[in-house]
């Protein structure tokens, strides 16, 4: 398990990009893999991981080149 964000980032956009599978573009496959682990792992999820996962979201919309909220 990666600790850096821009890590965590660049593998998830690597996936969504690579993936045959996928119904969505990219980037919200990509959005969409990150928020069923934060989600899935629920109360368990310690707040120093969360914190990390959440700014990995920042970092995959800076990848994309989307507007970051």
């Amino acid at each position: 398990t990666f600790n850096d964000p821009k890590k965590i980032a660049k593998s998830l956009k690597c996936s969504a990009e690579e993936s045959t599978r996928r119904k969505a573009k990219p980037f919200q496959s990509a959005m969409s893999m990150l928020n069923f682990y934060i989600n899935r792992a629920g109360k368990n999820l310690p707040p120093s991981r969360k914190k990390i996962l959440e700014q990995a979201k920042v970092e995959l919309r800076k990848l994309f080149n989307k507007r970051i909220i």
